[in-house]
């Protein structure tokens, strides 16, 4: 998944915002990237990816790198990723907020 590729779909939050939101806000558990817009809150596919991308940064914090932004490529499309939370959506493990 590239930078602007959705997270999450339930509240439409971006990989680059979710970065954003390590980088500028720091937070210091996984559980606080729901401050950003609500992910990881609506049908939970997006939290096993949230948790990674969090523990990325804390990596990146440790080593004092410095280089958040530069997390790692997912190696799932965009497209993929899509595929994957329609089947996870369709056979009842999560219920996207209602509209």
């Amino acid at each position: 998944m590239k930078l602007d590729d959705k997270v999450c779909y339930c509240f439409h939050i971006s990989k680059r915002k979710i970065i954003n939101h390590l980088r500028i806000h720091r937070p210091r558990r996984a559980s606080q990237l729901s401050e950003c817009g609500g992910a990881g809150t609506g049908c939970g596919w997006c939290v096993p990816y949230l948790k990674r991308y969090f523990a990325e940064y804390e990596k990146a914090a440790a080593e004092d790198s410095g280089k958040i932004t530069d997390l790692q490529e997912d190696s799932i499309t965009a497209e993929e990723y899509a595929e994957q939370r329609d089947q996870y959506i369709q056979s009842g493990k999560g219920t996207p907020p209602a509209r």
